[in-house]
């Protein structure tokens, strides 16, 4: 289900069981899979795989190359950086104990959630069964090992807290207003 109102390139592969939103652009060589679901105004960059069944909120930008696997839910408003890969499965193996190669029924997918706001980072990897907090940020290059809160700016490998931010990405100063927006940060 695709509106006349979004654009996918001749070179995508969009699953006729994907629900795509209003005004999206789909770029070159992107794979939209069975039963994924893009919100509107969302902008799929080259190069991208959106698994089957992943949930995409509306107006969220993925650059290229990214992967983003079963299990994986991003709310409105959310940045995927270039080269970003979410992972869903904490134990993946490619044969299962009776050594026969491993089917859909041997995975452990785990839920992962970006929430309203969030970025990520050029080329993180996001492990699965994380959460990551509204208007997080996620420093390029991170690997996250564990659940992002609201408000904060990650780095590393691990990725490890350095600093609250306001909603417009600025680092919070311990006042009550954001000296970069003039936001109030006690709402």
């Amino acid at each position: 289900m695709i509106d006349k109102t979004t654009y996918v390139d001749k070179t995508a592969t969009v699953s006729d069981s994907a629900t795509i939103g209003n005004n999206c652009k789909i770029w070159h060589f992107s794979h939209i899979r069975d039963g994924a679901v893009l919100g509107d105004d969302c902008i799929v960059g080259d190069f991208v795989y959106i698994d089957k069944n992943v949930k995409i909120g509306s107006k969220v930008k993925i650059q290229n190359s990214c992967l983003i696997y079963h299990g994986v839910e991003i709310e409105d408003g959310v940045f995927v950086g270039p080269g970003v890969v979410f992972t869903n499965d904490r134990y993946p193996r490619a044969i299962n104990p009776k050594g026969e190669l491993a089917t859909d029924e041997d995975w452990e997918v785990s839920k992962t959630k970006v929430c309203y706001g969030a970025s990520i980072g050029a080329n993180c990897t996001i492990l699965p069964g994380i959460t990551v907090g509204k208007y997080a940020l996620i420093g390029a290059g991170s690997v996250v090992t564990k659940d992002v809160p609201e408000f904060t700016l990650v780095v590393g490998n691990p990725a490890k807290i350095v600093k609250h931010l306001c909603k417009c990405g600025k680092s919070q100063d311990g006042h009550n207003q954001c000296s970069a927006c003039a936001n109030d940060l006690r709402e």
